[in-house]
Protein backbone atom coordinates (compact mmCIF):
# COMPACT_ATOMS: atom_id res chain seq x y z
CA UNK A 1 0.00 0.00 0.00
CA UNK A 2 1.45 3.38 -0.59
CA UNK A 3 1.26 5.99 1.56
CA UNK A 4 -0.55 9.13 0.89
CA UNK A 5 -3.51 10.81 1.45
CA UNK A 6 -5.70 9.19 -1.02
CA UNK A 7 -4.65 5.70 0.47
CA UNK A 8 -5.85 6.85 3.89
CA UNK A 9 -8.95 7.85 3.01
CA UNK A 10 -9.52 4.82 1.12
CA UNK A 11 -8.51 2.42 4.10
CA UNK A 12 -10.42 4.87 6.79
CA UNK A 13 -13.12 4.39 4.83
CA UNK A 14 -12.99 0.34 5.02
CA UNK A 15 -14.18 1.38 8.89
CA UNK A 16 -17.33 2.20 7.94
CA UNK A 17 -19.92 0.85 9.71
CA UNK A 18 -22.36 -0.05 7.19
CA UNK A 19 -26.36 0.36 7.32
CA UNK A 20 -27.20 -3.27 8.15
CA UNK A 21 -24.99 -2.99 11.17
CA UNK A 22 -26.06 0.07 12.32
CA UNK A 23 -29.13 -1.65 12.43
CA UNK A 24 -28.44 -4.55 14.54
CA UNK A 25 -26.46 -1.45 17.08
CA UNK A 26 -30.09 0.77 17.00
CA UNK A 27 -31.67 -2.64 17.71
CA UNK A 28 -29.33 -3.72 20.71
CA UNK A 29 -30.02 -0.45 22.19
CA UNK A 30 -27.97 0.58 25.72
CA UNK A 31 -26.18 -2.75 26.06
CA UNK A 32 -23.34 -1.67 23.55
CA UNK A 33 -22.72 1.84 24.85
CA UNK A 34 -21.97 0.66 28.28
CA UNK A 35 -18.84 -1.09 26.46
CA UNK A 36 -17.59 1.90 24.56
CA UNK A 37 -15.12 3.64 26.78
CA UNK A 38 -13.47 0.22 27.81
CA UNK A 39 -12.92 -0.22 24.63
CA UNK A 40 -11.79 2.70 23.37
CA UNK A 41 -9.46 2.43 26.50
CA UNK A 42 -8.15 -0.65 24.95
CA UNK A 43 -7.42 1.28 21.65
CA UNK A 44 -5.85 3.54 23.24
CA UNK A 45 -3.38 1.18 24.70
CA UNK A 46 -2.84 -0.62 21.58
CA UNK A 47 -1.72 2.85 20.13
CA UNK A 48 0.65 2.79 22.99
CA UNK A 49 -1.15 5.25 25.29
CA UNK A 50 -0.84 3.36 28.44
CA UNK A 51 -4.68 4.93 29.61
CA UNK A 52 -5.87 7.13 27.06
CA UNK A 53 -4.82 9.47 24.72
CA UNK A 54 -5.40 12.65 26.91
CA UNK A 55 -2.27 12.08 29.03
CA UNK A 56 -0.24 14.52 27.50
CA UNK A 57 3.46 14.54 28.69
CA UNK A 58 2.92 18.60 28.88
CA UNK A 59 1.46 19.28 32.07
CA UNK A 60 -0.27 22.38 30.15
CA UNK A 61 -2.40 19.78 27.75
CA UNK A 62 -6.09 20.71 28.11
CA UNK A 63 -8.99 20.28 26.18
CA UNK A 64 -12.24 21.17 26.85
CA UNK A 65 -15.10 18.68 25.23
CA UNK A 66 -18.38 20.54 24.13
CA UNK A 67 -21.33 18.21 23.92
CA UNK A 68 -25.29 18.78 22.98
CA UNK A 69 -28.07 18.26 20.46
CA UNK A 70 -27.27 21.53 18.69
CA UNK A 71 -24.68 24.38 18.41
CA UNK A 72 -21.67 22.22 19.51
CA UNK A 73 -19.56 22.53 16.52
CA UNK A 74 -20.22 26.10 16.12
CA UNK A 75 -19.59 26.68 20.05
CA UNK A 76 -16.22 24.34 19.67
CA UNK A 77 -15.35 27.03 16.27
CA UNK A 78 -16.18 30.14 18.71
CA UNK A 79 -14.01 28.70 21.47
CA UNK A 80 -11.02 27.95 18.81
CA UNK A 81 -11.24 31.22 17.63
CA UNK A 82 -11.17 33.14 20.37
CA UNK A 83 -8.13 30.85 21.73
CA UNK A 84 -5.93 31.55 18.70
CA UNK A 85 -6.12 35.08 19.47
CA UNK A 86 -3.85 34.59 21.96
CA UNK A 87 -1.08 33.29 19.87
CA UNK A 88 2.25 35.13 18.53
CA UNK A 89 1.31 37.76 15.92
CA UNK A 90 1.73 41.37 15.44
CA UNK A 91 -1.60 42.36 17.45
CA UNK A 92 -0.10 39.64 20.53
CA UNK A 93 2.41 41.26 22.31
CA UNK A 94 2.08 38.35 24.94
CA UNK A 95 0.91 35.25 23.60
CA UNK A 96 0.16 31.97 25.79
CA UNK A 97 -0.25 29.40 23.04
CA UNK A 98 1.95 28.15 19.92
CA UNK A 99 -0.52 25.45 18.66
CA UNK A 100 -4.40 24.73 19.10
CA UNK A 101 -5.75 22.09 18.58
CA UNK A 102 -10.11 21.85 17.20
CA UNK A 103 -11.38 18.26 16.68
CA UNK A 104 -14.92 17.98 15.36
CA UNK A 105 -17.60 15.79 13.67
CA UNK A 106 -19.02 15.57 10.63
CA UNK A 107 -16.85 17.00 7.88
CA UNK A 108 -18.01 18.86 4.77
CA UNK A 109 -15.89 18.35 2.15
CA UNK A 110 -12.83 16.62 3.47
CA UNK A 111 -12.36 14.17 6.21
CA UNK A 112 -8.89 16.00 7.27
CA UNK A 113 -10.97 19.44 8.30
CA UNK A 114 -11.95 17.33 11.75
CA UNK A 115 -8.48 17.46 12.86
CA UNK A 116 -7.59 21.03 13.08
CA UNK A 117 -4.45 22.96 14.42
CA UNK A 118 -4.74 26.61 14.86
CA UNK A 119 -8.21 26.62 13.10
CA UNK A 120 -6.81 25.07 9.87
CA UNK A 121 -7.50 21.43 8.64
CA UNK A 122 -4.07 19.44 8.89
CA UNK A 123 -2.42 18.70 5.66
CA UNK A 124 -3.15 16.09 3.80
CA UNK A 125 0.59 15.18 4.32
CA UNK A 126 0.25 15.34 7.96
CA UNK A 127 -2.90 13.47 7.91
CA UNK A 128 -1.43 10.99 6.19
CA UNK A 129 1.60 10.29 7.90
CA UNK A 130 -0.21 10.24 11.28
CA UNK A 131 -3.08 8.09 10.05
CA UNK A 132 -0.60 5.61 9.08
CA UNK A 133 1.52 5.73 12.51
CA UNK A 134 -1.94 4.60 13.99
CA UNK A 135 -2.90 2.31 11.19
CA UNK A 136 0.78 0.07 11.77
CA UNK A 137 0.39 0.44 15.19
CA UNK A 138 -2.50 -1.15 15.66
CA UNK A 139 -1.66 -4.02 12.71
CA UNK A 140 1.80 -4.49 14.45
CA UNK A 141 -0.19 -5.39 17.46
CA UNK A 142 -2.51 -7.86 16.03
CA UNK A 143 0.03 -9.44 13.92
CA UNK A 144 2.26 -10.06 17.64
CA UNK A 145 -0.74 -11.50 18.97
CA UNK A 146 -1.75 -13.82 15.95
CA UNK A 147 -4.67 -11.90 15.09
CA UNK A 148 -5.58 -10.67 12.01
CA UNK A 149 -4.98 -7.35 10.47
CA UNK A 150 -8.12 -6.58 8.87
CA UNK A 151 -10.60 -4.29 9.79
CA UNK A 152 -11.29 -6.41 13.37
CA UNK A 153 -7.66 -5.16 13.89
CA UNK A 154 -9.03 -1.68 14.72
CA UNK A 155 -11.76 0.71 15.81
CA UNK A 156 -14.44 1.80 13.84
CA UNK A 157 -14.54 5.06 11.83
CA UNK A 158 -15.06 7.78 14.06
CA UNK A 159 -12.98 6.04 16.82
CA UNK A 160 -10.37 5.87 14.86
CA UNK A 161 -10.49 9.81 14.05
CA UNK A 162 -10.74 10.24 17.17
CA UNK A 163 -8.03 8.39 18.16
CA UNK A 164 -5.82 9.71 15.37
CA UNK A 165 -6.74 13.40 16.70
CA UNK A 166 -5.93 12.93 20.23
CA UNK A 167 -2.22 10.80 18.84
CA UNK A 168 -1.55 14.01 15.88
CA UNK A 169 -2.21 16.72 18.99
CA UNK A 170 0.48 14.88 21.15
CA UNK A 171 3.07 14.40 18.28
CA UNK A 172 2.41 18.05 17.47
CA UNK A 173 2.47 19.11 20.91
CA UNK A 174 -0.46 21.23 20.78
CA UNK A 175 -0.90 23.53 23.70
CA UNK A 176 -5.02 23.38 24.14
CA UNK A 177 -7.27 21.32 22.61
CA UNK A 178 -11.07 21.83 22.13
CA UNK A 179 -12.92 18.07 21.09
CA UNK A 180 -16.48 18.05 20.75
CA UNK A 181 -18.11 15.18 21.38
CA UNK A 182 -19.59 12.50 18.62
CA UNK A 183 -22.87 11.22 19.94
CA UNK A 184 -24.10 11.72 23.67
CA UNK A 185 -21.90 12.29 26.25
CA UNK A 186 -21.04 9.47 28.94
CA UNK A 187 -20.33 6.68 26.04
CA UNK A 188 -18.68 8.87 23.66
CA UNK A 189 -15.34 7.63 22.53
CA UNK A 190 -14.02 11.01 23.11
CA UNK A 191 -14.73 10.74 26.67
CA UNK A 192 -11.54 8.84 27.77
CA UNK A 193 -10.98 12.59 28.56
CA UNK A 194 -9.96 12.05 32.35
CA UNK A 195 -9.07 15.79 33.20
CA UNK A 196 -10.91 18.52 31.10
CA UNK A 197 -10.18 21.53 31.83
CA UNK A 198 -13.62 23.22 30.82
CA UNK A 199 -16.86 21.21 29.58
CA UNK A 200 -19.71 22.64 28.06
CA UNK A 201 -23.33 21.61 26.65
CA UNK A 202 -25.28 23.12 23.94
CA UNK A 203 -29.24 23.19 23.37
CA UNK A 204 -30.16 19.62 24.15
CA UNK A 205 -33.04 17.96 22.08
CA UNK A 206 -34.05 15.26 20.84
CA UNK A 207 -32.02 13.40 18.37
CA UNK A 208 -30.47 9.82 17.92
CA UNK A 209 -32.79 8.02 20.05
CA UNK A 210 -32.13 4.68 19.47
CA UNK A 211 -28.54 5.48 21.40
CA UNK A 212 -29.44 7.73 23.48
CA UNK A 213 -32.89 7.31 24.07
CA UNK A 214 -36.38 8.82 23.12
CA UNK A 215 -36.60 11.10 25.82
CA UNK A 216 -35.11 14.43 27.02
CA UNK A 217 -34.49 13.27 30.58
CA UNK A 218 -32.72 10.32 28.92
CA UNK A 219 -30.60 12.29 26.31
CA UNK A 220 -29.61 14.91 29.28
CA UNK A 221 -28.27 12.24 31.26
CA UNK A 222 -26.01 11.17 28.45
CA UNK A 223 -24.82 14.53 27.33
CA UNK A 224 -23.96 15.25 31.45
CA UNK A 225 -21.38 12.71 31.06
CA UNK A 226 -18.96 14.71 29.97
CA UNK A 227 -18.96 16.70 33.40
CA UNK A 228 -15.85 15.75 35.58
CA UNK A 229 -14.63 16.76 38.78
CA UNK A 230 -12.28 19.66 38.95
CA UNK A 231 -13.82 21.44 35.77
CA UNK A 232 -15.73 24.34 35.35
CA UNK A 233 -19.14 22.88 34.02
CA UNK A 234 -21.11 25.35 31.85
CA UNK A 235 -24.64 24.79 30.24
CA UNK A 236 -26.86 26.95 27.98
CA UNK A 237 -30.61 27.40 29.43
CA UNK A 238 -32.27 24.15 29.14
CA UNK A 239 -36.10 22.97 29.11
CA UNK A 240 -36.62 22.39 32.98
CA UNK A 241 -36.58 18.92 32.51
CA UNK A 242 -33.46 18.49 30.91
CA UNK A 243 -31.68 21.40 33.30
CA UNK A 244 -33.04 19.02 36.69
CA UNK A 245 -31.33 16.20 34.71
CA UNK A 246 -27.97 18.65 34.15
CA UNK A 247 -28.10 19.82 37.56
CA UNK A 248 -28.74 16.24 39.50
CA UNK A 249 -25.71 14.86 37.73
CA UNK A 250 -23.54 17.93 38.46
CA UNK A 251 -24.20 17.32 42.23
CA UNK A 252 -23.31 13.24 42.37
CA UNK A 253 -20.08 14.82 40.59
CA UNK A 254 -19.81 17.17 43.52
CA UNK A 255 -19.27 19.82 40.99
CA UNK A 256 -21.13 23.11 39.96
CA UNK A 257 -23.23 23.60 37.15
CA UNK A 258 -23.29 27.29 36.11
CA UNK A 259 -26.36 28.08 33.72
CA UNK A 260 -25.08 30.82 30.96
CA UNK A 261 -27.05 33.22 29.22
CA UNK A 262 -26.95 35.66 26.52
CA UNK A 263 -24.38 37.64 27.24
CA UNK A 264 -25.15 41.03 26.93
CA UNK A 265 -21.46 42.28 26.27
CA UNK A 266 -22.31 40.77 22.80
CA UNK A 267 -25.25 42.60 21.56
CA UNK A 268 -22.57 45.40 19.83
CA UNK A 269 -20.60 42.17 18.13
CA UNK A 270 -21.27 41.18 14.92
CA UNK A 271 -20.55 37.26 14.94
CA UNK A 272 -18.68 35.32 12.22
CA UNK A 273 -21.87 33.48 12.25
CA UNK A 274 -24.43 35.72 11.83
CA UNK A 275 -27.43 34.27 12.90
CA UNK A 276 -29.38 35.64 16.09
CA UNK A 277 -28.85 32.01 17.68
CA UNK A 278 -24.97 31.94 17.52
CA UNK A 279 -24.85 34.60 19.98
CA UNK A 280 -26.44 31.50 22.46
CA UNK A 281 -22.97 29.30 21.44
CA UNK A 282 -21.07 32.53 21.23
CA UNK A 283 -21.88 33.24 25.34
CA UNK A 284 -21.81 29.79 25.86
CA UNK A 285 -17.48 29.83 24.04
CA UNK A 286 -16.76 32.69 25.90
CA UNK A 287 -17.21 30.97 29.01
CA UNK A 288 -15.41 28.18 28.23
CA UNK A 289 -12.27 30.15 26.84
CA UNK A 290 -12.19 32.52 29.85
CA UNK A 291 -12.41 28.93 32.29
CA UNK A 292 -9.45 27.59 30.28
CA UNK A 293 -7.49 30.55 30.57
CA UNK A 294 -8.00 31.05 33.82
CA UNK A 295 -5.90 27.98 34.76
CA UNK A 296 -2.87 29.49 33.40
CA UNK A 297 -0.30 30.18 35.38
CA UNK A 298 0.59 33.48 33.05
CA UNK A 299 -3.26 34.17 32.28
CA UNK A 300 -4.07 37.52 32.38
CA UNK A 301 -7.57 38.34 35.09
CA UNK A 302 -10.53 37.69 32.68
CA UNK A 303 -14.36 38.43 33.55
CA UNK A 304 -16.41 37.39 30.51
CA UNK A 305 -19.45 39.17 32.48
CA UNK A 306 -18.16 42.83 33.07
CA UNK A 307 -15.91 43.02 29.99
CA UNK A 308 -14.62 41.23 27.05
CA UNK A 309 -10.80 41.59 26.11
CA UNK A 310 -10.14 42.27 22.85
CA UNK A 311 -8.95 39.09 21.68
CA UNK A 312 -12.41 37.71 22.52
CA UNK A 313 -14.32 40.23 20.62
CA UNK A 314 -11.30 39.38 17.72
CA UNK A 315 -12.26 35.98 17.97
CA UNK A 316 -16.02 36.13 18.17
CA UNK A 317 -16.07 38.52 15.04
CA UNK A 318 -13.13 36.89 13.09
CA UNK A 319 -14.69 32.88 13.06
CA UNK A 320 -15.64 31.18 9.77
CA UNK A 321 -17.47 27.70 9.77
CA UNK A 322 -18.38 26.95 6.17
CA UNK A 323 -21.87 25.37 6.21
CA UNK A 324 -23.19 27.02 9.24
CA UNK A 325 -25.66 30.06 8.27
CA UNK A 326 -23.14 31.36 5.31
CA UNK A 327 -24.61 32.88 2.39
CA UNK A 328 -23.09 32.52 -0.73
CA UNK A 329 -23.75 34.43 -4.06
CA UNK A 330 -22.82 33.43 -7.86
CA UNK A 331 -24.52 35.44 -11.10
CA UNK A 332 -28.21 34.82 -10.47
CA UNK A 333 -28.29 32.56 -6.65
CA UNK A 334 -27.81 33.42 -3.31
CA UNK A 335 -27.16 30.08 -1.56
CA UNK A 336 -28.44 30.71 1.73
CA UNK A 337 -26.84 27.17 3.06
CA UNK A 338 -27.03 25.59 7.00
CA UNK A 339 -25.83 21.82 7.60
CA UNK A 340 -29.17 21.66 10.10
CA UNK A 341 -30.13 17.87 10.34
CA UNK A 342 -32.44 18.10 13.38
CA UNK A 343 -35.77 19.14 14.28
CA UNK A 344 -34.66 21.95 16.51
CA UNK A 345 -31.58 22.45 14.02
CA UNK A 346 -34.25 22.88 11.06
CA UNK A 347 -36.19 25.23 12.91
CA UNK A 348 -33.50 27.37 13.21
CA UNK A 349 -31.98 27.12 9.83
CA UNK A 350 -35.39 28.24 8.66
CA UNK A 351 -35.90 31.13 11.13
CA UNK A 352 -32.49 32.43 9.79
CA UNK A 353 -33.47 31.95 6.23
CA UNK A 354 -36.60 33.95 6.56
CA UNK A 355 -34.48 36.82 8.18
CA UNK A 356 -32.91 37.19 4.90
CA UNK A 357 -35.64 37.70 3.17
CA UNK A 358 -37.63 41.45 2.71
CA UNK A 359 -40.93 41.83 4.04
CA UNK A 360 -43.61 41.43 1.34
CA UNK A 361 -45.49 44.92 0.29
CA UNK A 362 -48.25 46.05 2.92
CA UNK A 363 -51.53 43.81 1.31
CA UNK A 364 -54.73 42.48 3.06
CA UNK A 365 -54.01 39.42 4.50
CA UNK A 366 -54.52 36.12 2.09
CA UNK A 367 -56.56 33.38 2.25
CA UNK A 368 -54.55 29.73 2.83
CA UNK A 369 -55.40 29.25 -0.84
CA UNK A 370 -54.00 32.33 -2.67
CA UNK A 371 -51.03 32.45 -4.51
CA UNK A 372 -47.25 33.88 -2.34
CA UNK A 373 -47.86 37.63 -1.58
CA UNK A 374 -44.23 38.42 -3.12
CA UNK A 375 -42.87 37.32 -6.49
CA UNK A 376 -39.92 37.00 -5.60
CA UNK A 377 -38.80 32.89 -6.57
CA UNK A 378 -37.76 30.87 -3.28
CA UNK A 379 -36.10 27.48 -3.93
CA UNK A 380 -35.78 24.76 -1.60
CA UNK A 381 -32.81 22.41 -1.71
CA UNK A 382 -33.32 19.36 1.08
CA UNK A 383 -32.00 15.84 1.30
CA UNK A 384 -31.59 14.06 4.68
CA UNK A 385 -31.30 10.03 4.15
CA UNK A 386 -31.06 8.62 7.89
CA UNK A 387 -33.87 10.69 10.31
CA UNK A 388 -37.40 11.00 9.49
CA UNK A 389 -37.23 13.54 6.48
CA UNK A 390 -40.50 14.34 6.46
CA UNK A 391 -40.97 14.94 9.59
CA UNK A 392 -37.82 17.75 9.27
CA UNK A 393 -39.67 19.00 6.05
CA UNK A 394 -42.88 19.46 7.67
CA UNK A 395 -40.89 21.53 10.73
CA UNK A 396 -39.32 23.69 8.00
CA UNK A 397 -42.35 24.85 6.10
CA UNK A 398 -44.05 25.30 9.53
CA UNK A 399 -41.62 27.43 10.50
CA UNK A 400 -41.39 29.11 7.03
CA UNK A 401 -44.84 29.84 7.19
CA UNK A 402 -45.36 31.57 10.32
CA UNK A 403 -42.38 33.54 9.94
CA UNK A 404 -42.95 34.53 6.83
CA UNK A 405 -46.91 34.98 7.04
CA UNK A 406 -47.78 33.04 4.14
CA UNK A 407 -48.44 29.23 3.19
CA UNK A 408 -46.25 29.30 0.46
CA UNK A 409 -42.22 29.93 1.77
CA UNK A 410 -40.87 28.15 -1.40
CA UNK A 411 -42.08 27.89 -5.33
CA UNK A 412 -40.12 25.53 -5.97
CA UNK A 413 -38.25 22.19 -4.22
CA UNK A 414 -35.67 19.88 -5.21
CA UNK A 415 -34.58 16.61 -3.14
CA UNK A 416 -31.68 14.83 -3.80
CA UNK A 417 -29.83 12.24 -2.38
CA UNK A 418 -26.22 12.60 -1.16
CA UNK A 419 -24.16 11.57 -3.90
CA UNK A 420 -21.92 14.36 -5.39
CA UNK A 421 -21.68 13.83 -9.05
CA UNK A 422 -24.06 12.64 -11.63
CA UNK A 423 -21.33 10.71 -13.73
CA UNK A 424 -18.28 10.25 -10.98
CA UNK A 425 -20.29 9.38 -8.02
CA UNK A 426 -19.05 10.17 -4.17
CA UNK A 427 -15.73 11.86 -3.66
CA UNK A 428 -13.59 9.76 -1.79
CA UNK A 429 -14.12 11.94 1.33
CA UNK A 430 -17.70 11.62 1.50
CA UNK A 431 -18.53 8.25 0.55
CA UNK A 432 -20.97 6.97 3.73
CA UNK A 433 -21.74 3.19 3.44
CA UNK A 434 -24.17 3.74 6.76
CA UNK A 435 -26.94 4.23 4.38
CA UNK A 436 -29.09 1.67 2.22
CA UNK A 437 -28.42 1.64 -1.18
CA UNK A 438 -30.54 -0.24 -2.69
CA UNK A 439 -33.29 2.97 -1.29
CA UNK A 440 -30.54 5.39 -2.12
CA UNK A 441 -30.73 4.34 -5.95
CA UNK A 442 -34.55 4.14 -5.95
CA UNK A 443 -35.04 7.31 -4.62
CA UNK A 444 -37.21 6.27 -2.05
CA UNK A 445 -36.77 8.64 0.65
CA UNK A 446 -36.47 11.72 -2.22
CA UNK A 447 -40.01 10.75 -3.59
CA UNK A 448 -41.28 10.53 -0.08
CA UNK A 449 -40.51 13.87 0.28
CA UNK A 450 -41.85 14.87 -2.77
CA UNK A 451 -45.50 13.58 -1.89
CA UNK A 452 -45.12 15.17 1.66
CA UNK A 453 -44.31 18.50 0.70
CA UNK A 454 -46.87 18.72 -2.19
CA UNK A 455 -49.49 17.91 0.38
CA UNK A 456 -47.72 21.42 2.61
CA UNK A 457 -48.03 23.15 -0.11
CA UNK A 458 -49.34 21.88 -4.05
CA UNK A 459 -48.03 25.26 -4.93
CA UNK A 460 -44.20 24.59 -5.27
CA UNK A 461 -42.87 23.45 -7.59
CA UNK A 462 -41.42 20.18 -6.97
CA UNK A 463 -38.72 17.67 -8.48
CA UNK A 464 -36.15 15.13 -7.66
CA UNK A 465 -32.85 14.88 -8.58
CA UNK A 466 -30.38 11.64 -8.35
CA UNK A 467 -27.08 13.38 -7.45
CA UNK A 468 -26.60 17.03 -5.63
CA UNK A 469 -24.67 17.40 -8.92
CA UNK A 470 -28.12 17.58 -10.87
CA UNK A 471 -29.90 19.39 -7.99
CA UNK A 472 -28.11 22.26 -8.50
CA UNK A 473 -27.83 22.39 -12.12
CA UNK A 474 -31.54 22.23 -11.57
CA UNK A 475 -31.67 25.45 -9.52
CA UNK A 476 -28.85 27.34 -11.75
CA UNK A 477 -31.36 27.32 -14.24
CA UNK A 478 -34.17 28.20 -12.64
CA UNK A 479 -32.26 31.03 -12.22
CA UNK A 480 -31.49 31.64 -15.56
CA UNK A 481 -35.22 31.76 -16.63
CA UNK A 482 -36.13 34.16 -13.79
CA UNK A 483 -33.72 36.54 -14.77
CA UNK A 484 -33.09 38.12 -11.14
CA UNK A 485 -31.37 36.81 -7.95
CA UNK A 486 -32.88 33.61 -6.42
CA UNK A 487 -32.93 32.85 -3.00
CA UNK A 488 -32.01 29.38 -2.66
CA UNK A 489 -31.71 27.08 1.11
CA UNK A 490 -29.77 24.28 1.24
CA UNK A 491 -30.21 22.27 3.99
CA UNK A 492 -31.06 19.11 6.21
CA UNK A 493 -27.84 17.60 6.10
CA UNK A 494 -24.13 17.78 6.80
CA UNK A 495 -23.62 15.58 4.19
CA UNK A 496 -25.63 17.38 1.86
CA UNK A 497 -24.10 20.62 2.98
CA UNK A 498 -20.40 18.75 2.36
CA UNK A 499 -21.35 17.89 -1.48
CA UNK A 500 -23.01 20.91 -2.12
CA UNK A 501 -19.73 22.71 -1.35
CA UNK A 502 -17.78 20.14 -3.51
CA UNK A 503 -20.03 21.05 -6.38
CA UNK A 504 -20.31 24.67 -6.31
CA UNK A 505 -15.89 24.91 -5.29
CA UNK A 506 -14.82 22.71 -7.52
CA UNK A 507 -16.89 20.04 -9.69
CA UNK A 508 -17.95 20.02 -13.18
CA UNK A 509 -22.06 20.23 -13.00
CA UNK A 510 -24.12 18.06 -14.90
CA UNK A 511 -26.27 19.31 -17.90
Amino acid sequence: MTRTYSDAVAALNTLQTNAASIEAVRKAGNSLNIQSIPEMIGWCQAAGYEVCASQHPEPTATAEPPTGTKGKGSTSAFVSSILTQYLPSPSQSKPLFTKIGLYTSPHLRFVRERIRINNEPISEELFAKYFFEIWDKLEDRARAKGEPTDHTAKPSYFRFLTLMAFHTYIREEVDTAIIECGIGGEYDSTNVILNPSTTGITSLGIDHVQLLGRTIEEIAWHKSGIMKRGAAAYTVPQIPAAQAVLQSRAEEKKLPLLVVHKNPLLDDIKLGLSAPFQYTNASLAVMLASGLLQKLPDSPAIDPLVELPPEFTRGLEQVRWPGRCEIRREPGVAWHIDSGHTLESIQLAASWFASHIPPAPSSPPSPPSSPSPTKQTRILLFNQQTRDAPALARALHATLTAALGTPHPFTHAVFCTNLTHKNLGYRPDLVSINTDRAKVQALEVQRGLQEAWRVLDEETEVVVRGSIEEAVAWVRGIAEDDGGEVKCLVTGSVHLVGGFLEVIEGGEVAE
